[in-house]
Parts: C-alpha cells; sequence; structure tokens
C-alpha cells in the first residue's frame, strides 16, 4: 500500500493556504511563541513591531533572554570594559558590578 503525506501551509493570520508562509519566532518578556505567516502577513508584522524594533537594542543568545555572558561586553570583557571607560572619562570602580551605562557605551563604542 502506498501512502501521499500531503503538507499544507497556512497563514496563522489570515487562516489562508500559502506556499509562502515561513514560520518566525516573537519573543516577549522571554516567552517564545512561533507564528507562520504569509508574505502580507509579514509585513503587517513588521509594520506593527518596527517602531519597538527601532527604539529597542539587539540581544544575542538563545531565546531572545541574554545571560550575562551575551549582555554588553559580557563578564569575560570586564577588564577591557573598565580600562575603555577610565580612558572615555567615565569614573568606575577597580571591582564590583560596571554600571549598565557604561557597558551600553562600550557596546555602541566596538
Amino acid at each position: 500500500m502506498a501512502q501521499k503525506i500531503v503538507t499544507i501551509y497556512t497563514d496563522d493570520l489570515t487562516g489562508e493556504e500559502s506556499t509562502e508562509a515561513a514560520t518566525h519566532q516573537i519573543v516577549i518578556d522571554g516567552v517564545a511563541y512561533e507564528v507562520d505567516l504569509g508574505p502580507d502577513s509579514y509585513d503587517k508584522l513588521m509594520e506593527a513591531v518596527s517602531p519597538f524594533l527601532k527604539a529597542g537594542r539587539r540581544v544575542r543568545g538563545s531565546r531572545g533572554k541574554p545571560s550575562p555572558s551575551h549582555q554588553a561586553g559580557g563578564k569575560k570583557d570586564t577588564a577591557a570594559i573598565r580600562a575603555w571607560a577610565k580612558e572615555a572619562g567615565y569614573e568606575v570602580s577597580n571591582r564590583g558590578r560596571v554600571p549598565g551605562e557604561v557597558r551600553e557605551a562600550y557596546a555602541k563604542a566596538h
């Protein structure tokens, strides 16, 4: 007996079949969502979130949730960040946590 398996891709927003539908991941507050969208629905999504993406910072890491080693500079670069910050005129201590604004400035400069 032969079997034939047919996969039908549908746009999760419109419910319409689409050969161009693709899966996209959205992460909000550390919770990942997947949605299958055709090109028109994807354009609508990007139009809706565009102002937030432009105002935000890109985060590297799994599931969009940054780990300390993936944040601007990470733990292993703390000495380099401190040295750069002192040269750039920031006041940073020789020990303890490097302020977020200094890490962000370092990330933008590099």
